[in-house]
Parts: structure tokens; C-alpha cells; sequence
């Protein structure tokens, strides 16, 4: 492994999870060589660059035309995933985009078939699947512990914060569903699979601004399990779910953003006994971005993470259906976006 050359990769857009989260996991993956940051903005540019020791870059256009870069990660509003994911795609380049990626099925399918055509790695950026506390669940849904699986809660809400932040803003794509109820209606899908359908969804709404605070979503599979999912911006604050079936139950506190250096506790309930289970510390985002390296230099391991995006993108569209949402707005051209757009 020490003889693979690094995959060159860039930042398109300087947000706040890039700088606290994405790029020192980038840092630290041996596999992955951060070679620019890239803003509107010399001065945020300057700062990341400053910060992380790499490049400046002021436009995106100029970062995505540099030949030195094989990789972007792009962490910019939700209103903008879609477009700049296609344009560095179009420009030759891995992509990791952050979630959510888009409430659009056929915008998803369009990135992922442009992605295999070109023989890139396309992947949204869910890092908390990598924690291995999720496989510890797993395993105990396969030795039995639970016996049959019958339902699954899932709950993400943070409270409410700045109204001039970007998950408030309904031009920008925020919401409810995008910021937090994309965390939980991921997870169901580890325990739903494919054949899941979305029974039934509402989603409720701030007054003021048009962008949804909260939602609540049922769904099911094939099989019977069930699984139900909360979420809002204007809550108490909850990361968790559980796994419920006929010999015991499961429950994972800190969800989808444990830590990195902390070790993480699974409750399993059978009867009267109560067993903790410790699972230990891990870096979810460094295991997520080795995970992306791994795709850049694999192209045998590209093709679940696209499945993947494009089957996020279905449940999200559906939900949307059956809260009876109105679509969402198509981003603005490349010409007068850049305009307004935070990074």
C-alpha cells in the first residue's frame, strides 16, 4: 500500500465541515494527497490554505480545470450538490459530494451513469455508515440475538440556531428532511435494504420561511419490519435508534455523530437482561474518505456507493410525494448562482 501513489484531491467550497471534520480526515488518509482549496473568495481560500497547508484556489471552474487534481470533495449547499457534482464529473474528477445529494431520483441516476461511463467514483458522504458500530448491530441481527427483526425507530433533531444559517434556507435547499432526515431514512436502509416503500410521511413547516422544521416518516419491507423515523431543526437534541425484534432489543445512542475519540455503547435488552456492549473508538470520516480512495483506485469498488446515492435520492424523492411537499426548485445556472452562494 506504501507503494500506491496518493490520489490528488481538492475541496470545492469552504464550508464548516470541511473544516472541521472532511479535510483533517483527508489529512489522514495515506491514500488521499490534499492539493487545494477552492472558494468565491480569496480571503476563505487564503484561510483553508493557511489552515491545512495547500493550494488557494479562487473559483470552482479553475480548481476543476486543473490536471494535478483526480478528486474533489464538494461540501457546498444542498441547492448546488447536483450541479458542481456533474461538472467535476464532466471535468474527469472522482466525486465525493456531501449529503444530501439531491431529493431528485432521476438527477441521481443521470450522476451515477455519468460516473460509470467516464470510470470515476461517485459517492455521497454519509461517514457514520463506517463507524463499526452499525456492523456490531448487524452481526447481533445475525447471531440471533434479536431474533426476528420487527421494527426499527430512528430519530435525528437538533434545536433550533441562527435563522440566517444555510439549513434554514428553503433557495439554498435546507430543511429538515436534507439536514437531519436524511441521517435517519439512511439507516433504515441498512436494515430495509432494497425493498423498501415509504407508507406514509408528513413534514412540518416554519411559517415565517417556508422551510421545513420537522418530518416523520414511516416505512416498510417486504419482509414485515417496519421502521419509523423523526427528525427536525427545532428540537431537543436526539441521535439515536433502535432495533426491535421478537428475542430482545437494540438501541445506539449517538447515532450518526459519535466522537471520534470516544468509545461508543450498544444497550441490548433480552428479557429481564440488560447486556452494554462497548464498540471502540473509531474516525467515522477517516474511514469514510479511505473509504472514497479506496473507490478512486478500485473500479471494482465504485459501483455500490452510486447504488447508493441513487437509492437515497428514491426514498427522499418519495418521501417528498407522500408528505404531498411541492418539488423542489432546479439550481439556477452556473451564471447567476455564484452570485448569491455562500463558500
Amino acid at each position: 500500500m506504501s507503494d500506491v501513489e496518493p490520489t490528488g484531491i481538492a475541496v470545492l467550497g469552504a464550508a464548516d465541515i470541511a473544516w472541521r471534520r472532511t479535510i483533517p480526515a483527508l489529512l489522514g488518509c495515506p491514500r488521499l494527497r490534499l492539493v487545494a482549496v477552492a472558494s468565491r473568495t480569496p480571503e476563505k481560500a487564503r484561510a483553508f490554505a493557511d489552515r491545512f497547508g495547500c493550494e488557494a484556489v479562487t473559483g470552482y471552474e479553475r480548481l476543476l480545470a486543473r490536471d494535478d487534481i483526480a478528486a474533489v470533495y464538494i461540501p457546498l449547499p444542498n441547492a448546488l450538490h447536483e450541479a458542481w457534482a456533474e461538472a467535476a464529473l464532466r471535468a474527469g474528477k472522482h466525486v465525493l459530494v456531501e449529503k444530501s445529494l439531491t431529493v431528485s431520483t432521476a438527477a441521481a441516476q443521470h450522476l451515477a451513469r455519468l460516473a460509470r461511463e467516464r470510470g470515476l467514483a461517485f459517492m455521497e458522504n454519509f461517514a457514520f455508515l463506517h463507524h463499526p458500530q452499525h456492523q456490531r448491530v448487524r452481526d447481533l441481527v445475525a447471531e440471533g440475538a434479536l431474533g426476528t427483526p420487527r421494527v426499527l425507530t430512528a430519530s435525528f433533531g437538533i434545536p433550533r440556531a441562527d435563522p440566517a444559517l444555510i439549513r434554514y434556507s428553503v433557495p439554498l435547499a435546507g430543511g429538515a428532511l436534507r439536514e437531519t432526515g436524511c441521517y435517519p431514512l439512511r439507516a433504515a436502509q441498512l436494515f430495509l435494504g432494497d425493498g423498501l416503500d415509504v407508507l406514509g410521511a408528513r413534514l412540518g413547516y416554519d411559517e415565517d420561511g417556508g422551510c421545513d422544521m420537522s418530518g416523520s416518516v414511516l416505512l416498510a419491507d417486504d419482509t414485515g419490519l417496519t421502521a419509523q423515523c423523526d427528525f427536525g431543526l427545532d428540537h431537543a437534541y436526539r441521535n439515536t435508534y433502535a432495533l426491535w425484534g421478537s428475542e430482545g432489543r437494540v438501541e445506539v445512542d449517538w447515532a450518526f455523530t459519535p466522537p471520534p475519540g470516544r468509545p461508543t455503547l450498544l444497550r441490548l435488552r433480552r428479557g429481564e437482561h440488560t447486556e452494554d456492549i462497548t464498540v471502540p473508538a473509531a474516525d467515522q470520516f477517516l474511514r469514510a474518505v479511505t473509504a472514497f480512495a479506496e473507490a478512486c483506485a478500485d473500479p471494482a469498488a465504485r459501483a455500490p456507493h452510486a447504488a447508493d446515492a441513487v437509492r437515497q435520492a428514491t426514498v427522499l424523492a418519495t418521501v417528498l410525494d407522500r408528505a404531498g411537499a411541492p418539488a423542489p426548485a432546479r439550481p439556477e445556472p452556473a451564471a447567476t448562482r455564484r452570485s448569491h452562494v455562500p463558500g
